[in-house]
């Protein structure tokens, strides 16, 4: 199956790009894709103004935060197959045809993985350690490895975003498409894409407060994915915080002292931690039990 330019929107979601976005744009026309949705934030440096006049679609959207511009874009977009790319310049158009290649070969969703050796130079060590430390976090909380779950250049099928169900207000957007797909056993692929330091206005990402936005909710998205790692880690907390509460009530004891409050509530900690613990089990032995039951009703359409 070959897939045609006509049939690729290419998604950008832009705030204050205007150093960036003409070229971006001029150079995605040169190689035929000429069906181009900018997702804009409400710049205010001229960017919607520059998209327009180099023949995008330009849209200012509704709502705050990177989430919300792609999940309004997603709703507006009737082409089958989506190419999203950030419009601060970092990525290059001349890796759009690499990412849609997958595409036609049957995969849902592709990942542009920035973590290349090629690439290092681009990322400050803060930066790629986070990048590294966030994906293999990813692969415990949700039992795969995708390379770099926080690329903002992907392909999709529309159908496989359309079955997605998307929440994330901001930068926790990427993450939660990554945890969707997984969740959805959406065919993914990952390919390697250039990427180059932000050449424009500076990042909006804080390393720090956004960094831990994105973990909460890669823990969060795995109480579907992988419940007895989500419950699990509470169970684990729970019950780490009794045995510490725990020593601390046998120290006192052996010093004659008795504290009868926090003995009861020792006990309760322990107690409480290991059935959530145990109720983690119990919900991933259902959600296995149901993928297998979804697995084979599958296999029996298919059949028919």
């Amino acid at each position: 199956m070959s897939i045609s330019r006509d049939q690729v929107c290419v998604l950008i979601p832009t705030l204050n790009e205007a150093p960036t976005i003409g070229p971006i744009i001029r150079e995605f026309r040169e190689r035929g894709f000429s069906r181009i949705l900018v997702i804009d934030g409400k710049s205010t440096d001229g960017t919607r103004e520059i998209a327009e006049r180099e023949g995008a679609r330009v849209v200012v959207q509704s709502g705050k935060g990177k989430g919300n511009a792609l999940v309004e874009a997603f709703l507006l977009i009737d082409e089958p197959y989506i190419l999203m790319i950030d419009g601060d310049g970092t990525y290059s158009p001349s890796d759009a045809e690499r990412l849609v290649r997958p595409l036609e070969e049957g995969y849902d969703h592709v990942i542009g993985d920035r973590l290349t050796d090629e690439n290092r130079s681009a990322f400050s060590g803060l930066n790629l350690f986070g990048n590294y430390l966030i994906n293999r976090l990813f692969k415990i909380a949700h039992s795969a490895y995708l390379s770099d779950i926080l690329s903002g250049y992907r392909a999709f099928t529309r159908g496989s975003v359309m079955h997605m169900n998307l929440r994330e207000v901001g930068f926790g957007i990427e993450t939660e498409i990554s945890a969707e797909a997984v969740r959805k056993r959406q065919k993914i692929a990952v390919v390697p894409v250039s990427y180059r330091k932000r050449p424009g206005t500076p990042t909006k990402l804080n390393p720090f407060h956004d960094g831990l936005k994105i973990v909460a909710t890669m823990v969060r998205l795995a109480r579907m994915n992988n419940p007895l790692f989500y419950f699990g880690l509470i169970g684990l907390l729970i019950m780490a915080a009794g045995l510490f509460t725990g020593v601390y009530v046998i120290l006192e004891w052996l010093r004659q002292v008795e504290h009868l409050p926090l003995t009861i509530l020792t006990v309760l900690l322990v107690i409480a931690g290991f059935q959530i613990f145990m109720f983690g089990i119990l919900s991933d032995m259902m959600l296995a039990l149901h993928r297998e039951v979804m697995s084979e009703i599958n296999d029996l359409k298919g059949r028919k």
